[in-house]
């Protein structure tokens, strides 16, 4: 089958998000917080001293970006950082007034923003639209999640390598013993 643009999902994902930033960017101005600064902004301020980690669980925006875009929204007086009691190697990220002030004056326009980009869509597909998005970012989570834990089956490979060399020691020692009274 012939590639086809209009029946491209990734084509099609990046048109859908060419559309909502442009509008989030009118909307919101030059002025508010970018599209991933809005979404840690709100992240932190429904869950204040969420570690880095759980952010990146949270945003879906990865470790190394959301590093930098913590460090940069300090350095703006958005956001504060501390190590956390139980992990000195974990930061508890929290906002600060003048976060909590972008976050509230951009949250009219980020709403505005989201109901424009539904309007596209008659309103009797807008449900099943956002519900399929929803099921995509939630099998996004789950493989990120998957592909983050351990993986069991390598132990095990291991432990059935060690038990094969045991096994095979113990048969070479009992062969060299027969040889021995043979003797």
């Amino acid at each position: 089958m012939a590639y086809s643009l209009k029946k491209s999902p990734g084509h099609l994902l990046r048109r859908a998000q060419q559309y909502a930033h442009d509008l989030y960017s009118k909307d919101v101005g030059s002025s508010g917080p970018t599209p991933r600064q809005f979404e840690v902004l709100h992240v932190v301020a429904q869950n204040e001293g969420l570690s880095q980690t759980d952010l990146v669980h949270h945003t879906g925006i990865d470790r190394s970006t959301l590093a930098d875009m913590i460090a940069r929204m300090m350095k703006k007086g958005l956001l504060s950082r501390k190590r956390t009691k139980e992990d000195a190697r974990a930061n508890a990220v929290s906002i600060t007034a003048a976060g909590r002030r972008m976050l509230k004056g951009a949250e009219s326009k980020v709403n505005k923003s989201d109901t424009a980009v539904l309007a596209v869509l008659p309103k009797t597909q807008q449900t099943a639209f956002m519900k399929a998005l929803t099921a995509y970012a939630e099998a996004l989570d789950k493989m990120d999640q998957a592909a983050a834990a351990p993986v069991k089956r390598k132990a095990t490979k291991k432990k059935a390598t060690k038990r094969k060399t045991a096994a095979k020691r113990k048969t070479t020692k009992k062969k060299a013993k027969r040889r021995t009274k043979r003797r």
